[in-house]
């Protein structure tokens, strides 16, 4: 029988954290237009590998996007009409 070769895995560059690039960005829930960067079109909080945040600094942005909803800051849902 003929060997299988074994398949290369291609290695992606990851992202930056841009909270750790730049310290002067605050993740505060008052600032709604940085937290509406890190929410897609549907109102979801967006995955920290396709953010590009790290682990740390993507608990922090959940938390502070809760906060915006609740306070009405950030919509929970967007509501769509087809």
């Amino acid at each position: 029988m003929a060997k299988k070769k074994a398949k290369k895995k291609a290695i992606r560059k990851l992202k930056p954290c841009p909270f750790c690039l730049d310290p002067t960005l605050e993740i505060d829930y008052k600032n709604y237009e940085l937290l509406r960067k890190f929410v897609n079109d549907r109102g979801k909080i967006i995955a920290k590998r396709n953010s590009g945040v790290c682990a740390k600094h993507q608990r922090r942005l959940a938390r502070e996007i809760k906060r915006a909803r609740f306070l009405g800051l950030i919509p929970y849902i967007v509501y769509t009409y087809r």
